[in-house]
């Protein structure tokens, strides 16, 4: 007989942070549609202009996965599915990094072929309200429309990442926080065409294209290893999280235990994971585990399924040490 998961609920006090998180995240989704749509009227020959926009398109993927995702991770666990679909957010994480990644090095690959071939951007004039304006004001009116909301945006969402032990939520608001970096790149390209220098232009795409397939990179990194069912880190910072370790000294202080380890891995925003016990009496065992359990449950909501197991000895299991 299989048997499943808890279902799952986040903790009142944190459902309206992840109704603030989806809020944000339409408002991002339908903004950079917005600034797509404009990029694409402006960008002209721009190579600059041609990886900011791109660049913003796949700013999409990171939001529009976690709306998928949040739909689907807190579906109570099915015959099929017996541990919950938590892991939603870890394969949306890979996704989104996935083609961060490749896009990344296409547009690296483009960029430098512009500038190899040495190819010159012409950026002309438009005429606006009967005026006959030069197209790279427009150009860098826009960049700016893309990347001063986006930090805001991106502002808005990192406490909720980190509250919500959410990795792609936090990717997403990250990037946009750095967005500026982005814009402000092309800009020094469109400006550089301007004074006459031809290879600033594709300069510009190349210094994108190094963020995009640096963070492309990083975001692989960090989405494969969740996969790999690595040890739990924090969200923002690349260490090991101390709930484990928490959870290691709650154990080392029950009377009842001579003995244990703890071991526990990421789903998605919670933590599964197995105790092994080595038990001083036998006399109460199970009324012990059951509120055993109970005890790390309670100890953060993070900590969602627990197995704590009886053994006789320790023998053949590896230790290592944990910091609380």
């Amino acid at each position: 007989m299989i048997y499943r998961a808890h279902a799952f609920e986040l903790p009142a006090d944190l459902q309206p942070r992840m109704q603030r998180a989806k809020r944000l995240e339409w408002i991002t989704v339908a903004y950079l549609i917005s600034v797509v749509g404009l990029m694409y009227l402006v960008m002209g020959s721009s190579q600059a202009m041609k990886t900011a926009w791109l660049e913003d398109i796949l700013g999409l993927f990171p939001a529009i996965s976690f709306l998928v995702a949040a739909r689907h991770y807190d579906r109570p666990p099915s015959a099929s599915f017996p541990y919950g679909y938590h892991r939603v957010y870890s394969i949306a994480f890979l996704t989104g990094a996935v083609a961060l990644f490749a896009m990344g090095a296409f547009l690296l690959i483009d960029a430098g072929i512009s500038l190899m071939r040495a190819e010159r951007p012409t950026i002309g004039s438009t005429v606006v309200f009967g005026q006959q304006v030069w197209s790279g004001w427009l150009m860098i009116l826009t960049l700016l429309y893309s990347a001063l909301p986006s930090v805001v945006l991106g502002r808005a969402k990192l406490p909720l990442a980190r509250e919500l032990h959410n990795k792609i939520l936090f990717t997403d608001a990250d990037t946009q926080k750095a967005d500026y970096r982005t814009a402000f790149a092309a800009i020094a390209g469109i400006v550089g065409v301007g004074m006459g220098y031809w290879w600033a232009d594709s300069a510009a795409a190349v210094l994108i294209s190094f963020s995009v397939l640096k963070d492309g990179y990083g975001n692989l990194k960090e989405a494969v290893q969740d996969l790999m069912d690595r040890y739990p880190q924090k969200v923002e910072e690349d260490r090991r999280d101390p709930l484990i370790g928490e959870v290691h000294a709650l154990v080392a202080s029950w009377p009842w235990v001579e003995e244990s380890r703890v071991r526990f891995r990421e789903d998605g925003q919670v933590y599964f994971g197995e105790i092994l016990v080595v038990p001083r009496r036998n006399d109460k065992l199970l009324q012990d585990i059951a509120a055993g359990r109970a005890s790390v449950r309670k100890l953060h909501w993070k900590l969602h399924d627990v197995t704590i197991m009886p053994v006789p000895n320790l023998e053949d299991v590896p230790e290592e040490s944990v910091t609380p």
